[in-house]
């Protein structure tokens, strides 16, 4: 995601925070997609599967229907519950008493709700008995989810709604800390999740299109004007979608990834032409650098209305633009022919987010507590993608703080920091040792992370077996430890 700041919850987030315990041609030939890695999470729950069935009222603000979720216990104890994160309730919190939160969980089988913590972004499920090693669980629910009025990642605008991270998923057990139960702190992405099978059945009002994660099959025809679109998506980080009177425009990328713009009435054609021609670019560049784009397809959403705090972010296998910051008013149309992929922020915005379904959607991290692991490999990506190799860049002493730092910091520091300061580490690492190995150390990374997790501390044992020598002197400076 491209930095935003929403000043407005940074002080409830704070309260929260204190609750809660260039490579050559011959190089970046294409490769089959790696094995799948197991996350290093050793506590479970894992293998995860989501079954989801939506119902949409006519202006599709208001969802309502059954999700399941199942996992398997990989912890070496046996697993007594679980938590859902509901992050859809992260902007508010939980609201003045009586206030209906936009993610509302009922009906629970399967376990035992206990209640919402973390701003009522964590619900916890106890389950009716202990779950041994090995053995799988599923834990039902009745959701009903209302999407908020605001022009933001998850809100509304005008015909158009925009349900990002408004599907509850599982919270991350692991051996080191038990369960991650960070809350969002107002900007950036406090979020850390697991792959996961996803199936999703949206029920709709014919009129709207659907853009999903993953690859859908619409079923028109139903009953009362309604269609339904069934979305499949394996080993996907997250779930997101969206729904209005969108234009579409589809092509392949050379390499065979279906690229489909979905903009609004007053984002501009060429605007929306341009972001789908990029997009097919660098989903085939980063393919070729950190292994094959598995999921098919992206979906690019524009949308001209987003406010200032919203705008780009990154899902597996579909992307939220911000039409403004891509500068739409100030674009000479005319100069965006079939040949010109010359806007600045057209690029920019684009590739940075198609940069995301490689570090967070397919190599994953917490983005809570090491939040570089993504934004600044996107940086980075997205600089080597327009042959930027920033020389003379600046390090920063704490590239990799978590976003529990940054938080009583100001945006711009952890923005300076964590995109430019860590981006800046990789590409000094680059020229420490030398850009075919840096192109064999993120490719060989990627896989064996594939699906995965990555860590600081994995990337810098993986760093240091290609430099054949310690890096110590190296992180310290650039404040990677």
């Amino acid at each position: 995601m491209k930095p935003t700041v929403r000043i407005s919850m940074l002080a409830a987030a704070l309260a929260a925070l204190l609750a809660v315990p260039g490579a050559g041609l011959a190089e970046r030939a294409a490769r089959p997609v790696p094995a799948a890695a197991t996350a290093r999470t050793d506590a479970g729950p894992t293998h995860l599967a989501y079954d989801i069935r939506l119902r949409a009222d006519a202006t599709a603000t208001r969802w309502t229907g059954r999700q399941t979720v199942s996992f398997t216990n990989t912890g070496g104890t046996p697993l007594r519950e679980v938590y859902l994160r509901l992050w859809g309730n992260a902007w508010d919190g939980c609201g003045p008493a009586g206030r209906t939160t936009p993610v509302q969980v009922t009906g629970v089988e399967g376990g035992t709700a206990r209640g919402l913590s973390a701003g009522c972004t964590a619900l916890r499920v106890d389950l009716p008995e202990p779950l041994p090693h090995g053995a799988r669980g599923t834990v039902g629910f009745d959701l009903a989810v209302t999407v908020p009025d605001r022009a933001e990642r998850f809100g509304r605008h005008g015909p158009y709604r925009f349900l990002g991270n408004a599907l509850p998923v599982l919270a991350v057990r692991d051996a080191t800390h038990g369960w991650h139960l960070d809350p969002d702190v107002g900007f950036g992405e406090s979020y850390y999740t697991l792959a996961a099978d996803f199936r999703v059945r949206l029920d709709h009002p014919s009129a709207l299109k659907v853009p999903t994660t993953g690859t859908a099959t619409t079923r028109r025809g139903e009953p009362g004007g309604r269609t339904v679109t069934t979305a499949t998506a394996r080993q996907a980080r997250d779930f997101a979608f969206a729904a209005g009177p969108f234009r579409t425009a589809t092509a392949l990328s050379p390499s065979g990834i279906r690229i489909t713009a979905y903009r609004t009435a007053a984002t501009p054609a060429p605007a929306a032409d341009a972001a789908r021609r990029v997009a097919a670019e660098a989903v085939d560049d980063f393919g070729a650098r950190f292994g094959r784009y598995p999921y098919g397809e992206v979906d690019l959403v524009l949308h001209d209305g987003f406010d200032a705090t919203g705008g780009d972010m990154e899902y597996p296998g579909l992307v939220l633009l911000n039409a403004g910051s891509l500068n739409v008013g100030s674009l000479n149309v005319g100069s965006l022919n079939a040949g010109s992929l010359n806007p600045g922020a057209v690029r920019s915005a684009t590739v940075h987010e198609v940069a995301h379904q490689w570090w967070y959607g397919i190599i994953g991290n917490d983005q809570f507590g090491s939040p570089w692991l993504d934004e600044a490999f996107a940086v980075y990506a997205e600089d080597v993608f327009r042959g930027d190799h920033r020389p003379g860049c600046r390090p920063a002493a704490d590239a990799a703080r978590s976003m529990g730092h940054w938080a009583a910091r100001s945006g711009g520091a952890w923005k300076a920091a964590v995109y430019e300061g860590g981006s800046c580490a990789l590409h000094d690492l680059e020229r420490e040792i030398g850009g075919p190995a840096m192109a064999r150390l993120l490719r060989d990374y990627a896989r064996d992370r594939w699906y995965g997790v990555s860590t600081t501390a994995t990337f810098q044992r993986a760093a240091e077996a290609v430099a054949h020598k310690d890096l110590g002197p190296f992180w310290r400076e650039h404040g990677i430890r």
